[in-house]
């Protein structure tokens, strides 16, 4: 029985509660593609947990929790990221990072870093977390990066790095940097592979066996939909696949075990970085939103952005990702406002777009929006849907009738009991 969760839109849709509430029942979590460009946040005993690298079924002790092959792993990062789990009681003996996954290295996060800074001295920055993960996968993609594996051998992998330095020297040399010695780069990372070692195993038999007995596994997906590489609003994406397509392909799973494609939405949109993003909100509204939904990266700590939903990017969502469950999140964040807007469709010249546009048309629509009643009322307390204002039922009644995708659970707080089962 295999499972994913992924985003329906530009990203920080909650999917860390939603599959730290899954995976009660799971057997196995995979995270399949990204780094620690984005974070899943996760609200347990008064601890709130901002995952990075780690599959966000962690807490549950009888989990095996897998970084997948399609990852990219920062080894300084994780090695952070267990040594805080580990610190308030959290057993991560089950944690297995595959050996094919590739490794972040502190030169793929200077030149990011520099690169950023030259694509903002031309007025065209992406918005970079700074974390590297592009540099990593290009070299994935041109076949010079280092793969997982090489944590095994210490001696081997320092060779390694040393037949590549040269290039990788003439190429900061581009930007005006003056490069990086062996020495520097071992010393930053060769305490942190020592570390995260003894969880590096080959996870293909162990999933295959799982699937084969029947066993409950989840996949993680990082970021949504909307910064997918290929399907995204490029250049305004992440360097890996987050539709559910490649997060299967970065599991290691064939398409024909999937049960379940779950799909997490906010009841309204928000982004972080740069790119165009039809319903934000600029004024008083907007800032409503991001201060009582706590919007901020957890990543970076940057604001995100916050609008109204789109329904017309969450239909192009739904006709690429292949969605069979929606999964809402923090609709108890529209509670103080008298009315809700949601973008219907998309107005350029004087025309309605038939279709999901471009990027640079993307960054010249109009909305067109349906104003519907709001509730002004604390939901937090809700334990079913009986519970919520009428305008909150309708609401959601409405958005699962425009996207044609049955809307399953609801969420009504931070906290990880604050859900509410639909259907």
């Amino acid at each position: 029985m295999v499972d994913i969760v992924a985003g329906t839109q530009w990203g920080d849709e909650g999917k860390g509660k939603v599959v730290d509430y899954l995976a009660t029942e799971a057997d196995m979590v995979i995270r399949g593609q990204g780094g620690a460009n984005a974070g899943h946040t996760v609200e347990r005993d008064g601890r709130v947990f901002k995952l990075h690298a780690i599959p966000s079924g962690i807490f549950n002790p009888e989990t095996t929790c897998i970084i997948g092959n399609g990852c990219v792993v920062n080894p300084v990062g994780v090695e952070t990221e267990i040594r805080e789990l580990q610190k308030v009681g959290i057993n991560t003996s089950k944690l297995i990072i595959s050996p094919l996954a590739h490794l972040v290295m502190p030169y793929h996060v200077l030149f990011d870093m520099l690169d950023e800074k030259r694509r903002m001295g031309n007025g065209k920055e992406i918005g970079s977390t700074h974390q590297g993960i592009a540099w990593c996968y290009a070299d994935k993609a041109n076949r010079s990066g280092f793969r997982v594996e090489e944590v095994l051998d210490l001696g081997q992998f320092s060779n390694h790095i040393s037949q590549e330095l040269e290039w990788i020297n003439d190429r900061l040399s581009l930007y005006g940097h003056s490069g990086l010695s062996l020495s520097q780069i071992m010393d930053e990372i060769e305490g942190a592979c020592r570390f995260i070692a003894p969880h590096v195993m080959n996870p293909i038999e162990l999933i295959h066996t799982a699937v084969s007995g029947s066993k409950q596994i989840l996949l993680e997906g990082q970021l949504g939909l909307m910064r997918d590489l290929n399907e995204g609003a490029y250049p305004f994406v992440t360097s890996s696949c987050p539709s559910p397509a490649g997060i299967i392909a970065g599991a290691g799973i064939s398409p024909l075990e999937i049960i379940e494609i779950y799909g997490v939405m906010k009841a309204y949109t928000t982004a972080v970085g740069a790119g165009p993003f039809p319903t934000e909100l600029r004024d008083q509204i907007g800032e409503q939103l991001r201060t009582s939904g706590n919007e901020y990266g957890a990543t970076t700590g940057r604001k995100r952005r916050c609008g109204w939903l789109d329904i017309v990017a969450l239909k192009y969502a739904m006709m690429v990702g292949g969605f069979t469950s929606l999964i809402m999140t923090k609709l108890d964040i529209l509670s103080q406002l008298d009315e809700i807007k949601i973008c219907i469709a998309y107005k350029y010249r004087d025309s309605i777009l038939a279709s999901y546009p471009t990027t640079d048309l993307l960054g010249k629509v109009e909305p067109e929006y349906e104003t519907l009643p709001g509730w002004k009322e604390d939901i937090t307390g809700a334990t079913s849907m009986d519970e919520l204002p009428e305008a909150a039922r309708s609401y959601i009644d409405h958005i699962e009738q425009l996207l044609g995708v049955p809307i399953v659970i609801v969420t009504n707080g931070a906290h990880r009991d604050k859900i509410i089962l639909r259907k």
